[in-house]
């Protein structure tokens, strides 16, 4: 194989993660050991409108200190992007800016850290640079809480929120349970049609201390059977907890918040969620006549780096240090993906043809969930716990985290002009 001596960008792209940074250290520290292949290695600004706007920074002019710390560093250090690309068929005109910006500054290595959008977006750039014949390799590094990209067993990011809602669902539990009084509390938790990260709640109940219901997209929400559910725990508790995932949609196709008005749409066509837990909090004091209260995890389930799985933010480094490795090796048009070993809990990494991944979304088997789609089984269980073990890595500077300092040179056009 020829050696492809290049320049190396790399960009993150949709929601941010606990660990998104950790692939990024995965991605810059492996990148920075081949200055004999690889010249420069960048970093795209707000993902791929960074490299269409040709403004990037020069990552090997940062401190290696702090790029070690983006592995207790939460959010997207470059900064993140939904922007979607046209086919290029139907309008080429942002696919042609990227190949000039490419040639221009010689970049023969681009990857790309995101969820399902993300690598639709690698997967057009890939064919489209094979179309020109620019020799340019690209990889789709996996990233997102919702853990429901195809051909990985579990996906970077998923491990830490997973861990962050059963804890917290356990402590939400035992703070409820304080006064004499009962409530019916709904734990609104993210997910839009798969329902991974809201299943995990499963967890806090594996330990005693977890919801009695929960719901996800996999199976039709149906009002009145939630109402019927909650009666029947009534019956024998004064409490009850409900996990609820964002996504979840009655029988006929309407997310829960559009029960009482319209919603949003992003530039991807997907309707802005939130509110669920609200409006079922409402339906149930209606009907029961009894406190409830509606939380909304929000943005909290994908920044809590202090509550990160070890596991994961180990993972997500490898997950971006290995694209780095597939690229030199040759591999183009791929994702990184984790294959599950037989026996206790390890993995393989291997390549997945982006083919295979793009706008494609793997949801929780109807099997691991019980026959009334009020809970889950033994097998997500045993799935999901060995995501979350291990410890976060976070230096703490005066009792709180210190976060990566980058300085930010600009490389292209900026610093150029």
């Amino acid at each position: 194989m020829t050696v492809l001596k290049g320049n190396l960008i790399f960009g993150q792209s949709g929601g941010p993660t606990a660990v998104i940074n950790s692939s990024a250290a995965g991605v810059f520290e492996e990148a920075l050991k081949h200055p004999d292949i690889i010249g420069k290695v960048y970093g795209a600004p707000h993902g791929i409108v960074g490299i269409l706007n040709e403004d990037f920074y020069d990552i090997g002019q940062e401190d290696p200190e702090e790029i070690k710390l983006l592995q207790g560093t939460p959010s997207s250090l470059l900064g993140s992007v939904r922007y979607k690309l046209a086919d290029p068929d139907a309008d080429d005109s942002d696919y042609k800016k990227i190949l000039s910006v490419f040639r221009k500054y010689n970049i023969r290595y681009f990857l790309y850290n995101g969820g399902n959008d993300s690598m639709d977006t690698c997967d057009k750039v890939a064919k489209y640079l094979e179309k020109q014949n620019y020799d340019c390799r690209v990889i789709g590094v996996p990233k997102t809480i919702d853990n429901d990209l195809v051909g990985t067993d579990h996906c970077p990011g998923f491990g830490s929120a997973a861990k962050f809602v059963s804890t917290v669902t356990m402590e939400v539990f035992l703070d409820s349970r304080v006064y004499y009084d009962g409530m019916i509390i709904v734990i609104e938790i993210m997910g839009r049609h798969a329902g991974w990260l809201a299943a995990s709640s499963a967890l806090a109940a594996h330990k005693g201390y977890g919801p009695d219901l929960i719901y996800l997209p996999e199976s039709d929400f149906d009002l009145d059977h939630m109402m019927d559910d909650v009666s029947s725990i009534l019956r024998r508790n004064k409490n009850v907890m409900i996990a609820v995932s964002e996504g979840v949609k009655t029988r006929e196709g309407k997310f829960i918040p559009e029960l009482v008005t319209e919603v949003q749409t992003d530039a991807f066509g997907h309707k802005q969620l939130g509110g669920t837990a609200s409006v079922l909090c409402a339906y149930l004091a209606d009907r029961f006549s009894m406190k409830t209260r509606a939380i909304e995890l929000s943005l909290l389930q994908r920044c809590a780096a202090h509550l990160a799985s070890g596991v994961d933010i180990e993972e997500a480094y490898q997950a971006g240090a290995e694209a780095v490795k597939a690229a030199l090796a040759g591999a183009s048009d791929v994702m990184i993906g984790f294959r599950r070993k037989a026996g206790p809990y390890a993995i393989d990494i291997v390549t997945v043809p982006l083919e295979e991944v793009k706008n494609q979304e793997k949801k929780v088997p109807r099997k691991w969930i019980n026959e009334d789609g009020n809970g889950l089984k033994q097998e997500y269980i045993d799935y999901a716990l060995p995501l979350i073990q291990g410890e976060p890595r976070q230096v703490l500077e005066d009792g709180l985290p210190r976060f990566a300092r980058f300085k930010k040179i600009q490389a292209g056009r900026k610093q150029n002009s």
